[in-house]
């Protein structure tokens, strides 16, 4: 395997990772009644919350899930 397979070899895997780190995310707040769905949409990735869809990168859709449960468990 030459270093430029090698390389996208690792770039797949670590966004592969990204990818399912977000997933599990987004199942999370599912299950705690946060949004109502989440998925890749038009190359972006789509929440639906309060009846509206939002369509963010891959990188801010992690960020706002993750604050989006940080919010609830802290008041809690």
């Amino acid at each position: 395997m030459n270093e430029d397979e090698l390389s996208q070899r690792l770039n797949l895997e670590i966004e592969t990772m990204s990818v399912n780190k977000l997933t599990e995310t987004g199942n999370l707040a599912v299950s705690m009644g946060l949004i109502a769905g989440h998925g890749f949409h038009g190359g972006k990735y789509e929440i639906l919350r309060n009846g509206e869809a939002i369509l963010l990168p891959v990188n801010e859709a992690e960020t706002y899930l993750e604050q989006l449960i940080k919010t609830v468990t802290e008041e809690a």
